[in-house]
């Protein structure tokens, strides 16, 4: 399993284990989306300078 398929899973979860009551749902899958950026950043399938704006000298 990938860096990024354990940070979604964690954040999922972790969300679930979180939460409780009506926004259950939306909070999970805010966190597991959270987990599969810093899964996918780990993997280096995402360059957070590149995101931030400071990937590139001008």
């Amino acid at each position: 399993m990938s860096a990024t398929q354990t940070g979604l899973l964690a954040g999922l979860v972790l969300g679930l284990a979180a939460t409780g009551g009506f926004t259950a749902f939306l909070v999970t899958l805010a966190v597991g989306v959270i987990g599969l950026v810093v899964g996918r950043v780990l993997d280096g399938g995402l360059d957070l300078g590149d995101l931030l704006g400071r990937g590139r000298d001008k």
